[in-house]
């Protein structure tokens, strides 16, 4: 990973355009393409960001990220005014994201009975992986169309954005473009539920005791 900290500007075209004007921000540069424009303010959100596949180029005074999405092309440019601080460090092998027990008994009981989410869905794998993380369950409906579920204890609105990042790649795919995707979790964030409306995305929440056929289910669907 490198890491910049730089005066700079930045702009970004593409399925819209955006300029930041100079001010010292963070630049994270990770092995995987993925390019992060931080300030010191805003949270952990990135104020630009490019997810990979990526070419970035490089001639001391400008950095310019583009990333080819069908016949379109984004592109980021980012040019140095000053530059602060740049290093670089070999973060090694990530060790696997180990989910809590909630999480992990969901999607355990969840993979065998995937038509607890409301349909009859069938299990194609479970963690199927994709260049921005796993999906926790990869399954088929009764049409045959592609159906990408993520499991959260709690659904907020952090977990629709990470499972539209996992959906954006899948449909990158022609024959998996039309790949659904639904939101599993024990509560559901009416902010998450509303968020996923908005993006076709369907939440279901569940109950792990009913699950495992401890109790009668009670069954919520939030349907778009």
């Amino acid at each position: 990973m490198r890491l910049i900290v730089a005066r700079c500007e930045v702009t970004y075209t593409g399925r819209l355009n955006a300029y930041l004007p100079e001010s010292t921000r963070l630049l994270m540069l990770k092995a995987d393409g993925s390019v992060l424009v931080h300030a010191d303010a805003g949270g952990y959100k990135p104020l630009n960001w490019m997810t990979p596949p990526t070419a970035i180029e490089d001639d001391g005074e400008t950095l310019v990220v583009r990333k080819r999405q069908g016949r379109s092309e984004d592109r980021l440019e980012i040019r140095l005014h000053e530059i602060l601080a740049d290093v670089a460090h070999d973060m090694g092998e990530a060790a696997a994201l180990e989910k809590d027990g909630v999480e992990r008994d969901l999607q355990l009981e969840l993979a065998a009975a995937p038509s607890a989410l409301g349909e009859e869905l069938r299990l194609v794998r479970r963690e199927w992986p994709t260049d921005v993380g796993p999906v926790d369950l990869m399954c088929r409906d009764p049409g045959d169309g592609w159906v990408a579920v993520e499991i959260k204890r709690v659904g907020t609105i952090e977990a629709v954005e990470q499972l539209t990042r996992y959906l954006d790649f899948i449909r990158r795919d022609p024959a998996k473009e039309a790949c659904r995707g639904v939101l599993a979790a024990q509560a559901i964030k009416p902010q998450a539920a509303t968020l996923a409306e908005a993006r076709g995305i369907r939440c279901v929440e569940v109950d792990l005791a009913a699950l495992r056929g401890e109790r009668e289910p009670d069954l919520t669907l939030f349907a778009v």
